[in-house]
């Protein structure tokens, strides 16, 4: 089982020269962004041209996971990640500049963390001050972006003015409220003693006094998402607070069989980090339109950059400095997880496997398994499957009509693969 995975793996890596990511956002929005809808109002997708690529992994992978596998492919692939038929990017040559996400969102944005600041007031001023800790604009927002892009794509594809609605930007607020209070409470988890460049809550307060101030931002988040009024929104913003936990309770285990734990690990980081951004986009879609087929190309869409983002979250761990992370580097080894760079390395060093299963706990553990990580190219493999991720993220968005947003989201992605911190 293992060989045969690993010889996948290889084909995959040495064959990943059709179409980089640069040519698939060509390929999707330079030849003509914002040309007409068509009558039908379906995807604004460019046709295949060519065979459709060899999976990475083998379908015995994938029974307990399929809900990460893209819809748009589900029925003939058993692949956990998503497999883009090869576009005609070759042939496609378009100087249309993509627009950028966070000068679109900016308008939006503006007073966001005031607002959320007025929803987390309280009398008591230690713990008004502990709740305010990180919303202080350090942060990347990348969550609150998308959402506030999502929504107005969304809007403009149904029909309406592009300019959020309340219940929409209350939305991008409780994506970033529910990320903050989940921060918080992995960092007491963790131990953790720094975030974002500066000590942690549990390092400056305690732990007690932290998981306090998780709770306290997580009921104020349920509070502003009840004002909304919409049952459906509710039902699937409920269900990201679950995942989160679920996932959680997944990062303390691990899998003895390989295969296994590669499936534990995508689900894992699913349900800690693609979530919020699959369901967050869900939701605004839903306000603005009634069309189950429309909510699943915004789900999908955050769930493929959700999962993306994590990927190079990851192989960011191997190779960004503390400086730029805002917090120290390795940390995952440090706190016995493997990722995705340990695991595709565990295929050319075998001794990561006991590292693994006993989480990198004798000593020098860490220490070799960042060698065995960087001696391998687990950090190139992990890069590409997030790339595959992207290019599904764009497929999905691509279905939309055209609009300065929907480009915009697509631009995204690469700002994602691309990132370094």
């Amino acid at each position: 089982m293992a060989g045969s995975w690993w010889m996948s793996c290889r084909r995959f890596s040495t064959g990943f020269t059709t179409c980089g990511l640069s040519e698939t956002l060509r390929c999707f929005i330079g030849r003509s962004p914002y040309s007409p809808a068509s009558s039908t109002g379906r995807p604004f997708l460019s046709s295949a041209a060519g065979k459709e690529k060899k999976p990475l992994f083998p379908a015995q992978i994938h029974s307990k996971a399929s809900h990460l596998i893209p819809s748009g492919i589900r029925h003939r692939s058993s692949l956990l990640y998503p497999t883009l038929q090869s576009c005609s990017c070759r042939t496609t040559h378009s100087d249309a500049k993509l627009r950028d996400p966070f000068t679109l969102a900016q308008k939006d944005l503006t007073s966001l963390y005031d607002d959320i600041k007025k929803e987390l007031f309280v009398a008591k001023t230690e713990l008004n001050y502990l709740c305010d800790y990180y919303f202080d604009g350090r942060g990347k927002a990348i969550r609150p972006i998308i959402v506030v892009l999502m929504a107005r794509a969304m809007n403009i594809h149904s029909n309406r003015a592009g300019d959020l609605l309340p219940g929409q930007r209350t939305i991008a607020m409780i994506s970033e409220m529910i990320h903050t209070a989940s921060l918080v409470h992995d960092d007491v988890i963790d131990g953790s003693d720094e975030r974002r460049g500066k000590r942690s809550i549990n390092e400056v307060w305690g732990e007690k006094k932290a998981i306090l101030a998780g709770d306290f931002i997580l009921s104020a988040a349920t509070k502003a998402l009840a004002r909304i009024g919409n049952c459906a929104v509710v039902k699937v913003l409920s269900q990201v607070i679950e995942d989160l936990v679920r996932g959680e309770f997944m990062q303390l285990g691990s899998k003895e069989n390989e295969n296994e734990r590669f499936k534990h690990y995508l689900e894992k980081t699913y349900k800690k980090t693609a979530s919020l951004m699959a369901h967050s986009c869900k939701a605004v879609s839903i306000l603005v339109n009634s069309d189950p087929e429309v909510h699943e190309i915004a789900y999908q869409y955050g769930k493929n950059v959700g999962i993306a983002f994590q990927l190079v979250d990851d192989v960011l761990d191997f190779t960004s400095g503390a400086e730029q992370l805002g917090k120290p580097a390795a940390a995952d080894l440090k706190l016995g997880l493997a990722t995705g760079p340990v695991l595709f390395a565990c295929q050319q060093f075998p001794e990561l496997h006991a590292m693994i299963m006993r989480r990198f706990s004798s000593k020098g553990d860490v220490d070799r398994a960042w060698q065995y990580v960087l001696q391998s190219d687990g950090v190139q493999q992990t890069t590409y499957l997030a790339q595959r991720y992207c290019e599904e993220a764009i497929k999905q968005i691509s279905r939309l009509q055209p609009s300065a947003e929907r480009d915009a989201l697509i631009r995204l992605t690469e700002i994602v693969l691309n990132r370094n911190k």
